[in-house]
């Protein structure tokens, strides 16, 4: 149960109900994420701007390792919704559920390319220790695997941004939806 007030989309009006709408038609539904911003409707547009911009916008980074990284940083500040989200993004493109089970588990044994591994990596090594960004070692080995400065310059801005939703949601109280998948992953 969220720890503060939620505006349900049935009891929506004006500006909040067209935000709600419109989640509903670019993404298929409405998320607990979302509703937790009802008090403040603007945020829940920019905040889906932005989403859409590191998530969905045009990037040398693929999807899949987009949705990958938010992932491990939702493993690593143990945020249960999120992962469960994402895992069913990354689910959609693999389409193998041995993998992700691995993948869950131990992204190091998992069967991934040392490109994704490095990019797990850094997503765990900057959520965990953020500080250790400072000597520049994190960024030498995204490059010793071929990753280029937008590809880092993309992981590093998909590793914030899912540290920042990963705190809305513990810190709120933002419960997992009865159906968590059947959202629009391309």
């Amino acid at each position: 149960m969220p720890y503060i007030d939620v505006i349900q989309p049935d009891e929506a009006e004006g500006h909040l109900k067209e935000i709600y709408d419109g989640l509903v038609k670019s993404r298929g539904k409405t998320a607990e994420v979302h509703k937790i911003q009802s008090l403040n409707p603007e945020t829940i547009t920019r905040h889906m701007d932005l989403y859409m911009t590191i998530m969905f916008g045009k990037s040398p980074l693929r999807r899949v390792h987009r949705e990958m990284m938010a992932v491990i940083v939702s493993i690593s500040n143990r945020c249960q919704y999120c992962q469960i989200h994402h895992l069913e993004a990354v689910k959609n493109f693999w389409k193998d559920d041995e993998k992700l089970k691995a993948f869950q588990i131990d992204f190091e044994t998992a069967s991934l390319d040392e490109k994704e591994k490095a990019l797990c990596r850094f997503a765990k090594e900057l959520t965990e220790h953020p500080e250790k960004s400072h000597d520049g070692r994190l960024i030498s080995q995204l490059k010793n695997v071929g990753l280029n400065d937008r590809e880092i310059l993309d992981a590093t801005l998909v590793i914030s941004y899912f540290n920042f939703v990963n705190r809305i949601v513990l810190g709120l109280g933002v419960n997992l939806e009865e159906n968590p998948g059947g959202y629009k992953y391309d």
